[in-house]
Parts: C-alpha cells; sequence; structure tokens
C-alpha cells in the first residue's frame, strides 16, 4: 500500500482536463515536462502559454521532502508561519548527520548519541505539524522517496539539491531551499521561472561495463556544471525505456550537476515494474490508466528539433564507461582515455580509497553489479590494493542485499559497510591518513567531487564513476588501469582479467526490511510541545529579519572579492559544520571561509577596512556589524553552484552583508538569497568584476524605484578619492521586490497569516 495513495488519485483524476487545457492554451503538442507543469499550476487549467525562461509561474507541488541538515532551518522557519499542520503530505528524513568513522552499528549509534537534541527535536515538531518522520538509519531521504513516495507525473519539492533523483519514476522532483519549503507547507503558491527545456535522445541499449552512471557523466561533460541552469532536461528514446528505474534516477539526481532545475524520464515499464516491486502496484495500475499523459506526445519525440530548446543524442550501444573530475564534476574522460589523462595531468597515480552507495548509486542493481566484481576478486585471488567502503542508500536496500549474500561478498574482499546515510558524499567521514594535506587520490560513485568536498583535503583529488568501475579501481590501487582491457597480478602471480560485471534490476526473492525506520506523526499534534533550550549550541528560535530602510543602500565596504568557483560549499562549508544547521549564529562562522580572495589569492583572510588588517571573513564581518557598517561580497560566474543549502543566504543576511554581486548566479542559490530578502544583482557586463578594488566603497542606486526589469546602479568609491558607476541587472519579478522590502518571504508569510 502506497502512502499518500488520495492525493496521487485526485493528481491523475485531473490531469486529462489539465493537459487538455494546456494543449488549447500552447496550441501545439507537450513534452512530458510540459504535460506535468501545467497539470500543477496553483491557478488550475491554464489560460495561457507561458514563456520559457521569462515568465514566472505559480505552482502547487503535491508534496515536500526534507533532509536532516536543512529541515532544521525549514521547520524553524515554518513554526513560524502559523499553521497548525502541513497543508501538503511532507517527510524528514534523518541521513546527513551520521558521520562515516568505524562501520555502520558503530556509527549511527554514535550519531544517535551526539545529535540526540537535534533527532529530538525533528522527531517533535514533525509529530506536532503531520510531517512523516524517517529515523537515523533509514536511508538517505532520495532512495527513501524513491522507494515509497515519487509517483509518476507528481511534483515536489525537496530540501536536497539531489531532489531530481525521483525524476527516476517521472516525478518532477526539485531542490529548493527551506523558504521555499515552508511556502508549500504554508499552502502557498511556490514560484519558479518557467524553465527552458533540454531533450535528450538516447538510442541504443547499454552493455558491457557501461552503466547508467555514465549516460549523465557523458552528458554533464557536454554541458559542463551550468549548461543546464535554468532548464529541466527531459530524456526519452528506445534507450531511455531500457533504462532501469533506478538507472534513471542515477542520470536525474546527479542532474544537479550542470544546474538544472531538474530532469525526468516518462513513465513505462521499468517504471511501473519498480513500483509493484517496492510495494506499490496500486499507483502503477493508477498510472497506467492515465499512461499517455505520463510521456511526451509521439509528435514530440518524433521531431524534438521543434520542441525543446536543445536537443543531444546519444548512443547507449556505443557509450564508455567514463571517469570524471578531478575537482568538478564536467570534467569528463572516456575510460580508454582516462589513464592517459592521469599520466598527463600529473595526478596521483595510487588510487587510496575507492568508495560506492550515495544517493545516486546505492540500489539493489548497482550493489549486485558492483559485487559481481568484488566476487572476481575472490575467486581470482586478487588483494584489494585500496580502502573500500560501501554506503547502502536505504535499509530496505541494506536489508535484502545483506539477505541475498551481497554485503558478505563485499566484506570478504576487504570492504567495510558503512551506516544507511550521506557520509562521505558530503563529507561526513572521519577519513584515516597519516596526512590530512598530502596530495592524493580517491574514486567515488557519488555525485559530486569539489575540492575539499569528502575529507576537507584540497589536495584530494576525487573522481566519480559507476561503482562498479569504482569497485574495480579499488582493487587495482592504480588509475591508469583500465578494468575493460588490463590485467592484474594475483597472489599466485598470475595474470588475471575481469570479466563483464553482471547485476539483477530487482531482487529475485523480492524487497525485504524487518524495520524500515519510519515514524508516523500524531493524529493531533495540537498537544505536542517543541522545545529548543535558549542555551542551546545546535539550535536556535529565529528571529525576523528586518526591513528595507526604504532608502538607496550607500556605504557599503567590500567583505570579499571571491576569486573563481564559489560554490555553497565555499560559502557555507559542511562536514563539521552540520552539527549548527539549526543555529543561524553559530553556524554563520563558517561564512565564506572556503572562498578564494581575489587579491590574496588566500581563503578566509579579507581586509578589515576599518583596522587595516587581514583576518577571517566571519570575523571581519561581525566587526562591521558591531559598527552598524553594511558590506557587500562580490563574486564570479555560477556564483552558489552545488547544494541547496539556504545557510549560504541566511549567514551572509544574519551578518549584516547586504548584497551579493556576481557575474552570474546558481538557481537554487539565487532564489535563496531571494527568499531571505537579500539584494542578489549581477554585473551587465562582467569586466566591471575588474573594477572592483580591495578598498573600495559601494553604493546601490535606484532601489526606491526598484522595478521588475530596470537596471539598477552601483557606485564605487576608490580609496584614491575617485568614483566610477556602473549597471548591474537583477532578476527579481514583482513579489521577490517585495520580499525584499518586506525584510524576506517569511515575514509576508508570518502577516498573511496572522490576519
Amino acid at each position: 500500500m502506497a502512502f499518500d495513495l488520495d492525493m496521487i488519485k485526485k493528481v491523475y483524476d485531473r490531469y486529462s482536463t489539465r493537459v487538455a487545457a494546456a494543449r488549447k492554451a500552447t496550441g501545439k503538442h507537450l513534452t512530458l515536462t510540459e504535460k506535468i507543469l501545467y497539470a500543477h499550476l496553483s491557478e488550475g487549467d491554464a489560460q495561457q502559454a507561458f514563456g520559457r525562461g521569462v515568465d514566472y509561474v505559480d505552482f502547487a507541488p503535491d508534496r515536500v521532502a526534507m533532509q536532516d541538515a536543512t529541515a532544521q532551518m525549514a521547520l524553524l522557519q515554518f513554526m513560524q508561519a502559523g499553521r497548525p499542520q502541513v497543508a501538503v503530505p511532507s517527510t524528514v528524513h534523518c541521513d546527513h548527520l551520521i558521520q562515516a568513522k568505524v562501520g555502520a552499528d558503530t556509527d549511527l549509534q554514535t550519531a544517535k548519541d551526539v545529535n540526540a537534541e537535534v533527532y529530538d527535536f525533528l522527531a517533535s515538531v514533525s509529530d506536532k505539524y503531520g510531517i512523516g518522520f524517517w529515523k537515523p538509519g533509514a536511508g538517505i531521504i532520495h532512495q527513501v522517496v524513491l522507494e515509497n513516495y515519487a509517483f509518476p507525473g507528481g511534483m515536489m519539492i525537496g530540501t536536497d539539491s539531489h531532489t531530481p533523483n525521483a525524476g527516476g519514476l517521472g516525478m518532477i522532483a526539485i531542490g529548493v531551499g527551506g523558504a521555499d519549503a515552508c511556502d508549500v507547507m504554508a499552502g502557498l503558491p511556490w514560484e519558479l521561472k518557467f524553465p527552458k527545456l533540454i531533450g535528450v535522445k538516447l538510442t541504443g541499449k547499454l552493455s558491457g561495463w557501461t552503466s547508467a552512471k555514465d549516460v549523465i557523466l557523458k552528458v554533464a561533460g557536454i554541458l559542463t556544471v551550468k549548461g543546464g541552469t535554468g532548464a529541466i532536461v527531459e530524456y526519452f528514446g528506445e534507450g531511455a525505456r531500457s533504462l532501469s528505474a533506478t538507472g534513471k534516477g542515477t542520470i536525474c539526481n546527479m542532474g544537479a550537476e550542470i544546474g538544472a532545475t531538474t530532469s525526468i524520464f516518462g513513465y513505462d515499464e521499468k517504471a511501473a515494474t519498480y513500483l509493484s516491486g517496492t510495494s506499490r502496484a496500486d499507483i502503477a495500475e493508477l498510472a497506467n490508466a492515465i499512461k499517455e499523459h505520463l510521456t511526451g506526445d509521439d509528435e514530440v519525440y518524433a521531431n524534438p528539433e521543434q520542441y525543446f530548446d536543445q536537443v543531444i543524442e546519444i548512443n547507449l550501444s556505443e557509450l564508455e564507461p567514463h571517469v570524471n573530475g578531478p575537482f568538478t564534476p564536467d570534467l569528463a574522460w572516456p575510460i580508454s582515455k582516462f589513464a592517459t589523462a592521469v599520466k598527463e595531468n600529473n595526478w596521483p597515480v595510487k588510487l587510496e580509497v575507492g568508495l560506492i552507495g550515495s544517493c545516486t548509486n546505492s540500489s539493489y542493481e548497482d550493489i549486485t553489479r558492483s559485487a559481481s566484481i568484488a566476487k572476481q576478486a575472490i575467486d581470482k585471488h586478487l588483494k584489494t590494493k585500496a580502502e573500500f567502503t560501501i554506503t547502502p542508500g536505504s535499509e530496505l536496500v541494506r536489508y535484502t542485499v545483506e539477505r541475498d549474500g551481497y554485503l558478505g561478498t563485499f566484506e570478504s574482499m576487504g570492504g567495510v559497510v558503512l551506516a544507511n546515510a550521506c557520509g562521505p558524499c558530503i563529507g561526513q567521514w572521519a577519513r584515516h591518513t597519516d596526512d590530512p594535506t598530502r596530495k592524493n587520490s580517491i574514486i567515488t560513485s557519488f555525485n559530486r567531487n569539489f575540492a575539499k568536498r569528502q575529507d576537507g583535503n584540497p589536495n584530494t583529488h576525487a573522481f566519480v564513476a559507476s561503482p562498479e568501475i569504482v569497485t574495480a579501481f579499488a582493487i587495482a590501487g592504480d588509475l591508469t588501469f583500465n578494468p575493460l582491457t588490463d590485467t592484474l597480478t594475483n597472489l599466485n602471480g598470475e595474470q588475471v582479467k575481469f570479466d563483464e560485471p553482471v547485476g539483477i534490476e530487482m531482487p529475485i526473492k523480492g524487497y525485504a526490511v524487518e524495520d524500515a525506520g519510519y515514524q508516523a506523526p500524531a493524529e493531533d499534534g495540537s498537544a505536542v510541545s517543541v522545545i529548543v533550550d535558549p542555551k542551546s549550541a545546535r539550535l536556535q528560535l529565529l528571529e525576523p529579519f528586518s526591513a528595507w530602510e526604504g532608502t538607496d543602500i550607500t556605504g557599503l565596504k567590500l567583505l570579499i572579492k571571491a576569486k573563481g568557483k564559489c560554490t555553497t560549499d565555499h560559502i557555507s562549508m559542511a562536514g563539521p559544520w552540520l552539527k549548527f544547521r539549526g543555529h543561524l549564529d553559530n553556524i554563520s562562522n563558517n561564512m565564506l571561509i572556503g572562498a578564494i580572495n581575489y587579491f590574496n589569492n588566500t581563503a578566509d583572510s579579507v581586509k578589515n577596512e576599518l583596522t587595516g588588517e587581514y583576518g577571517p571573513v566571519p570575523a571581519t564581518q561581525r566587526d562591521y556589524k558591531a559598527h552598524g557598517i553594511g558590506s557587500i561580497v562580490v563574486g564570479d560566474e555560477n556564483y552558489g553552484e552545488g547544494s541547496s543549502r539556504e545557510h549560504a543566504a541566511m549567514e551572509p543576511r544574519h551578518l549584516g552583508v547586504r548584497a551579493i554581486l556576481v557575474k552570474s548566479f546558481a538557481r537554487i542559490h539565487e532564489t535563496n538569497l531571494k527568499k531571505q530578502g537579500m539584494l542578489g544583482i549581477t554585473f551587465a557586463d562582467s569586466n566591471d568584476y575588474d573594477k572592483i578594488q580591495e578598498d573600495d566603497t559601494f553604493d546601490i542606486v535606484g532601489l526606491t524605484t526598484f522595478a521588475p526589469g530596470e537596471q539598477l546602479t552601483v557606485v564605487l568609491h576608490h580609496k584614491d578619492g575617485s568614483t566610477e558607476s556602473f549597471a548591474v541587472n537583477h532578476t527579481y519579478n514583482a513579489q521577490q521586490i517585495e520580499w525584499f522590502k518586506a525584510g524576506g518571504a517569511l515575514n509576508i508569510i508570518r502577516r498573511q497569516m496572522a490576519s
């Protein structure tokens, strides 16, 4: 029996009417993406066609999902909204706060002890407001959602950038900040700029060593980390229909690394099989009744260039396994060229650790394919040269693969099974190393590999590949090894070669689990108390941000001019800082400590214009705030790329930064800034970035007539007394300008609920 079946029935009951209205409004055949978007308009049936990349549109998502790190701030905000219960089905998943150190059982118990205060808060606030709660150890949010909540044709938002994982089951699932989640849980429309559409036509069929992971590794190489910005990627074709539902989930999951709003596959037999196999045959039956609406129109796929803004075609029969990296997920290498790249770039050849699992690649199929390589290592008498870890995606998968003997296979070849949690993928890894700064290489089946992402070491060269490729590399311990063609010397001195991996899409005996880890909320939460200790170092009730003063903003000091890539990991680091995700003031001590200062090429060292001395970014900003002085952050291209974490927007707001001026923004981060009442602006001429000097003072002019589509002006006051000015752009619409004026969207929600 599926969760929220009545809600799904209501969504499906209106589909035919909504799609017909969309066809009439647009006057054309529809992609799957358009069908789902138009079927979820908050206004009901479509009355007009919306401009891609132009029109802001209000939607009504079907559900909200939150992971424990971001759920804290999302629910602290929701508590201020004044509602007795969430307006749509919502869940919390405890997956981010479990550090990988020893092994699953010990690490999970340690996390429960260390994070008891946070888990108790999340459990009680979920109980009070009607939110489903998945306990620590239940699994990673995206795998649990795919197994329990994702449904074809639905729309979901989640407070994690890899929410698009649910696109593997034909759902538009979009990563957002906690303020967006708060809006939807409060029953308000959710706003999104109507996305552009990128179509990826898949032909042929995967075979041998090539897996679904290689599709998105290839796409990342084509589109780069910002090529999908403002777009939804829709996969179609005979090749798409040949992929397993979990393989499609892998592709959609890592679509976050190309900046895409989300990614999606149409409903097909593979999706129906997965729904039935995860005890949701009732949803498959409902979907079958409207299946023509759960895929794009035939005319669209026959002539994709007429319906998509960009079309990419990939022949799966010709696709090579890929390895992407280091330091960025879009540096794509076919396996046949990877060894040469390692040598030519002088990357560390010795592989120290191989890590498989995570929300991206922890399905039953992934585990079985990897285990087939591990079994060969045992049978062919090979000694595993690198450390090797396995992170199951959920208790359902973990229990099933243990029952079927696969975890035992990994342990026999030297692997360590970690808890069902994010762990090393997000920096929650107490890595065993004799030198935490040494230049070294690791390879993972994760989705993200920015510098310092996994272990905090800027010299760790992290590469991304499929689980089976990672397993083979871990056994070899050498990045110049090609598992498709090369041999290894076994313990008997013999040359042996791997056979192709073999996987099982769905467990032959079916999935099984003793305790999936789910806690249903109270029927009536009115008597449930949510207590936050005012002395807590980890949880802090929020105070509303102040409203705009009604004038132009003048006299801003330059906090930092960030050089090059500045992701949300640079702006608000994860790893050890995750423990402060519910305490805004404490976590603000990590603000921008990873960003590189343009003027001294150093991280966490900026000039305090009041003292003339260099010091940490947060301390410098706190000094400005104490003196009543605002500041500005200047950045480069795709500023805020990466995780959905809204702390990267809330921390500057809390500490008194007034504006973020960059060449371009990543989508989620720009929205998060707007939600918090921050001013996010971009250079009209990116060359104006070069005009910014270290001792400049800034005025932002034009705010008294702040309007959609109208440029603002930045005036620079240089230390030598000279001034210069230039135009800056913004993407604020009328409603977002009201957020800015009110001091944040939450202030408006609070006002609406009070009235």
